[in-house]
């Protein structure tokens, strides 16, 4: 399956426009509406379907319950299309103009450091529901996905027992990359090894002819990718032609959240080691559930259930219990209710609200790729967000509101 394939058949058929799914008139006064700003077209496309899908379903499974305080749920969904500057305007229109309840959104690092302003003035609550680099503390955002103190920190020396101490970086050239970057030295280091090179790209980059040369030349145990979006799809894909797949091992802390896996080859993938909360062979009843309603819901067909899609579910699903226990949509209410560390047991397992720094408390994995499968290998419980508890503590200063560059 190509690139376009994947992505014609991976998500529900939303329209790529700078319209909300449904019109401000479809929103009766007795409705909730949840904001949504994903992308559903350009470079980030690949993560974002897969998320508003995911986010269509936990609505659906909630209406299905009787909605929330007597009311039905809606979603205004927007398509930033990889645009900072949409990003901005979709979630000044999801919380002035629709009057969401609460907005889930944002892809890169440099997405949600535009909404997360735009809310905090609005004081809408925002779930920002993919793994990142952590640093955020802000109260009346929620981040949970998954932090380098869970996921980097357990697969660098997985994979450095595996194959080697000398590791070559490679990451994209935004906060992001930038950051995750220091944090996959650090346990470089930690665990005997050295660093040969971190070579960084933007988002648009194609070509890694020269780079792959340069990787070639310093003969690296292993490489750490840390590379995002479409475009970077191409160094995967010029790295096996170059017939490097077999002979220089790849660890990735960011490979398959887009299906990437699905989209490329089997030969030009097998072997990655990845590391994140979710994998849709985890073998839980609540997985095995959670999966049968999804593919009800999109078909049996769908590629795979992405790490950002349970997230988003999870999310979605964190912030309708704070609802619940709150018994209001007030936010200031809702943020009081979630701080008090509440649990839910999702997709990936018990996930719980840390209330210090609005991180959450998962489990983690580590997995291989083999035959575009993702085959978990070994599995680490209910793993805190260790690295940004060291810098942000929302308890002691509520009034805390930035993204702080944790030293690695």
């Amino acid at each position: 399956m190509d690139r376009r394939s994947f992505i014609k058949t991976s998500g529900v058929a939303l329209a790529a426009s700078a319209a909300p799914l449904f019109p401000l008139s479809a929103f009766a006064a007795d409705e909730i509406v949840v904001g949504s700003v994903h992308d559903l077209s350009g470079g980030l496309d690949i993560y974002g379907k897969p998320m508003v899908d995911a986010m269509m379903l936990a609505i659906e499974e909630q209406n299905a319950e009787g909605g929330l305080l007597g009311k039905k749920l809606r979603l205004a969904s927007y398509d930033p299309q990889s645009n900072m500057q949409l990003y901005a305007q979709f979630a000044q229109q999801a919380a002035l103009k629709d009057k969401a309840a609460v907005v889930m959104g944002g892809i890169t690092s440099a997405s949600r450091e535009v909404i997360r302003p735009v809310l905090d003035r609005s004081k809408t609550p925002y779930f920002y529901n993919t793994q990142y680099e952590g640093g955020v503390c802000d109260r009346n955002t929620f981040c949970t996905g998954v932090t380098p103190a869970q996921t980097v920190s357990k697969l660098v020396p997985y994979a450095m027992n595996k194959w080697g101490k000398k590791v070559y970086v490679i990451a994209a050239d935004y906060n992001y990359g930038q950051i995750t970057s220091q944090w996959v030295k650090k346990f470089v280091q930690e665990n005997g090894g050295s660093v040969a090179s971190i070579d960084f790209f933007p988002l648009d980059v194609t070509n890694f002819g020269p780079t792959i040369s340069k990787i070639e030349a310093a003969k690296p145990d292993m490489i750490v990718s840390a590379l995002v979006g479409g475009a970077h799809m191409s160094f995967y894909r010029q790295w096996a032609a170059a017939g490097l797949t077999k002979k220089i091992p790849l660890a990735s802390t960011t490979f398959a959240l887009g299906n990437e896996h699905i989209v490329l080859s089997a030969a030009e993938t097998d072997g990655f080691l990845i590391s994140y909360n979710y994998f849709q062979n985890l073998d839980t009843p609540e997985n095995k559930a959670f999966k049968e309603r999804f593919y009800k819901r999109f078909g049996r067909d769908y590629p795979n259930i992405t790490e950002l899609a349970s997230a988003s579910y999870q999310g979605f699903k964190l912030w309708a219990e704070g609802v619940k226990k709150a018994g209001s949509l007030d936010g200031d209410k809702v943020i009081a209710a979630l701080e008090s560390g509440i649990s839910i047991v999702g997709p990936s397992g018990k996930v719980t609200i840390d209330p210090e720094t609005h991180h959450c408390v998962l489990n983690v994995s580590i997995a291989e790729i083999r035959n575009k499968q993702l085959n978990i290998v070994k599995t680490f419980q209910q793993e805190k967000p260790s690295d940004t508890s060291a810098v942000c503590n929302l308890k002691k200063n509520p009034k805390d509101n930035q993204q702080y560059v944790i030293k690695a």
